[in-house]
């Protein structure tokens, strides 16, 4: 690739602003169409693959022709530097072992966007796979970034879509509440919801009793681990009001 050379340092100028705006529209212009791919809406892995080297490619492209208005034939210097590209792989041995486990993750289709995995005691959804680190976010929005070369040498835990996730809340009852009506009030509220399983049945557990309060956990599982929160909100409410009427509530 031979660019004309330019003398003008202000033309220089405008010219690599133009290569970084095209660059910057044509990847933009790319993850726009393969978001809108009906065919991979299910999946969106391989999207997320494809838009990952596309804009390497660009960017590398981008970066050759910038070099070479400043006298610099990049492929060339590559070639020449043979020495240096070994002493080079071998400090960025990681990089390299992270993006063959990548390309091995996802075309091998063994982790997809929307799996809930479990790794080293770090549990979430995963958000996204790239060529170097695949996202999980936990349930409470943190996200991590797992290195591929981890999840293809490490065992880690893969749970079924949607994932079946069990909620706990633990409630402190007056004395004067009845813990049976307690039960049977509270897990017929519970099975209203369409998004908590009916199976297994949600249930309440007696943990201790004191001078002051009865301690019971009230168990239930839901369909989604994504609605986990949700539903943990709107049975905690739903306790609350019943705890306030002193057991009363209707």
């Amino acid at each position: 690739m031979n660019i004309p050379t330019v003398d003008n340092p202000t033309m220089i100028l405008i010219y690599i602003l133009i290569i970084i705006i095209v660059a910057s529209m044509l990847t933009r212009i790319i993850a726009f169409l393969m978001n809108k791919m009906n065919r991979f809406q299910k999946d969106m892995t391989i999207v997320y693959l494809v838009r990952d080297i596309i804009n390497y490619i660009i960017y590398f492209i981008a970066l050759m022709v910038i070099l070479q208005f400043f006298g610099i034939n990049l492929a060339g210097t590559l070639l020449s530097l043979g020495i240096v590209g070994i002493a080079v792989s071998f400090a960025a041995k990681d990089i390299i072992s992270n993006l063959f486990s990548g390309i091995i993750l996802i075309l091998g289709k063994s982790i997809k966007v929307g799996d809930t995995l479990e790794i080293k005691g770090k549990k979430g959804v995963v958000e996204r796979i790239t060529l170097r680190s695949t996202i999980i976010v936990d349930d409470v929005g943190v996200k991590d970034h797992i290195p591929n070369s981890t999840l293809t040498n490490e065992p880690y835990l893969q749970y079924k879509t949607p994932e079946k996730y069990r909620v706990d809340i633990n409630v402190g009852l007056a004395l004067n509440v009845d813990v049976e009506e307690f039960k049977s009030y509270i897990t017929k509220k519970i099975l209203e919801y369409d998004e908590i399983l009916k199976k297994p049945e949600p249930d309440v557990y007696a943990k201790e009793i004191s001078f002051k309060q009865s301690k019971v956990k009230v168990s239930f599982w839901v369909k989604d681990f994504n609605s986990k929160d949700k539903y943990k909100l709107i049975v905690t409410n739903e306790i609350r009001k019943y705890v306030e009427k002193g057991g009363k509530y209707e």
